[in-house]
This record gives C-alpha cells, structure tokens and sequence, in this order.
C-alpha cells in the first residue's frame, strides 16, 4: 500500500465464514471455502503432489481456502482455475439453492469426469495406491505414512466402511461467505454518536496510561509506513471478523490473520502464521492450456518491533 490510493472508493468485497451443509462444499456448488479438502473447478490440468509441496521443506503443503469471484507457514502457494459457462464438467445452468435428493455419498477418491485419483489425505492428485487393500490412493509416502499411523493400520482390508472420513492433516472446513464493504459516509452515521459518546473517556485514558517520554518516542517513529498501516486499521475496524478481502479494481486479495482463529492454529513458529497475505492475480484473467496458473502471493510475517506492530 502506498498513499491513500490503496484505499480509494472502489468497491470492495469481505469474506466471513460460516457454517455450512457438506453438499455446499462440494465442486458442483461452485463453493467459496476455508479448510477441508480442495473442491477442484477443473477436472483436468491438475497441479501434480510435486507442485504441491512446500519449496522449503518439500512435505506435501495442507489446503487452505479457494474464493470465486466475478472475474474469475513457511511456504505459500496460489493456483487460479477458471472455466467457461458451458463446459464439460458442469451444467449450464445455475447449481440449485436447495438440498439435490438424497443420493449415495459422493466419491471423493476420485473426479467423477476425468477420473483423476485423489489422495485420501488432503484430496490433492494421488495414484499411489494402499499396497495391501488397493482401494486408498494418495499423492506420496508422507501421507501414506501419516493415514497408516492415524487409522488406516487397523482398517485396511477391513470389510467394514471407515468411521473416519477426514485426516487431522486438514484444516476445519468453513463456508466463505462475501458481501460488499459497507461505504465510508454509512459507516460515520453509524458511528459518529457512538464516537462522541467515547471521545472524551478516551482522551482522559490515554493521557493516564502513557507517559510523557513513551508520547515522544512514539513520535519519533511514526514514519509514513505506520501512519498507512494505521489508515488500513481504521478502515477494517468495523468489521472485524473479515477474513478476506478483494476489489475488482487491481488491488490484491487480502488473506486477515483473523482467519487463524478459525483454523485452531495456537502454536506460532511450530504452524501455519502470517501478519497479512496479499494475492496477486492477471488483471487479464490469462489462461495458460487449460492447466491451473501458479499466481504470486506476498507473506508479511508479524513484527517484533514494536514500532510496527
């Protein structure tokens, strides 16, 4: 962000998450979501486990949310798919706003058009199969290994079907749910009583709390950065369960830190952690043969200065 261009009047978009139904979550209902396996738009192109893994620790990296918008912890990646209305693997028309009729459960080891296998872990492209049952598949030996150890040691070739159907390897699996960021003028109607009302306890309860010296130094560093930093504050103050935030306007997709709350992550340095996540995607919306399209993604770690927290 530089300036006050990055918060201009542009329409932006805040995702929330909510509670959902499993049938939300699947593919055919063009889904917007948090954690749980990744519900593939395209069938075909899939990136291979090698894409997948982290470029650092080269372990196979965990699913953390997919958005569809109107345009199309040590290592991040982003993949952007899109398809045309009419395709191969969906209806033309709308998916239905209620409940389909009661069918079997549908088969998540495999793309039910292209017949792609997937991992049982983390539902990524996997054709190693269970060398014992051959009915599990997966995209490598680590998460071979992990399902081994967890349940699958005392359930392979076991005639009985399976009580556990998600690896702990998962993040939990929420909706996400967008709606537009309410405009500045009915934000200071909303607010503007309430901040007259706090204004004076304020002024008085800073002045108590910080001393004369902690008022200077903090003066001292109060570079522009800070002061833009400050500005995006106040901006998502009103909201402050946002966890993702966009605008059509060529400014990237915002992944908040709220959104760690969510995914029952405490253990900071030993998991998943980020201060802000900025996406950055074609403003052309390109596609590359059909294949889904590494995008760049910025990672902005929390701060242990003081100054910049």
């Amino acid at each position: 962000m530089s300036g006050d261009s990055s918060l201009s009047s542009a329409e932006v978009v805040l995702g929330f998450l909510e509670e959902a139904e499993p049938w939300r979550l699947l593919s055919p209902q063009f889904p917007s979501k948090v954690g749980g396996k990744p519900a593939w738009l395209r069938q075909t192109g899939l990136p291979s486990p090698a894409e997948l893994e982290c470029e650092i620790c080269r372990l196979p990296m965990a699913f953390l949310l997919q958005c569809y918008t109107c345009n199309a912890s040590r290592c991040f990646k982003v993949l952007r798919s899109q398809l045309p209305r009419k395709n191969e693997f969906y209806p033309y028309d709308p998916p239905p706003e209620d409940e389909p009729p009661s069918d079997p459960e549908p088969d998540q080891s495999v793309l039910s058009v292209s017949g792609v296998k997937l991992c049982w872990v983390c539902g990524c492209p996997g054709n190693k199969a269970c060398s014992r049952c051959h009915t599990v598949t997966y995209c490598g030996k680590h998460h071979q290994t992990l399902h081994w150890k967890d349940t699958h040691k005392r359930e392979c070739c076991n005639q009985e079907a399976s009580i556990v159907t998600t690896s702990t390897f998962l993040f939990p699996e929420s909706e996400l749910v967008t709606e537009p960021e309410e405009k500045e003028d009915e934000k200071k109607e909303d607010t503007k009583e309430a901040e007259e009302e706090e204004a004076s306890v304020d002024c008085h309860s800073v002045a108590e709390t910080l001393a004369e010296t902690d008022l200077e130094e903090m003066a001292m560093h109060e570079t522009e950065d800070n002061k833009v930093f400050q500005r995006f504050k106040k901006r998502i103050a009103p909201e402050p369960h946002q966890v993702v935030r966009y605008s059509r306007e060529g400014r990237p997709l915002w992944v908040m830190p709220q959104l760690l709350n969510s995914l029952r992550v405490d253990s900071t340095g030993a998991s998943i952690d980020w201060g802000t996540l900025a996406v950055y995607t074609c403003s052309a919306s390109c596609n590359h043969d059909d294949q889904y399209c590494p995008e760049f993604i910025w990672k902005q770690d929390f701060s242990s200065d003081p100054h910049t927290d």
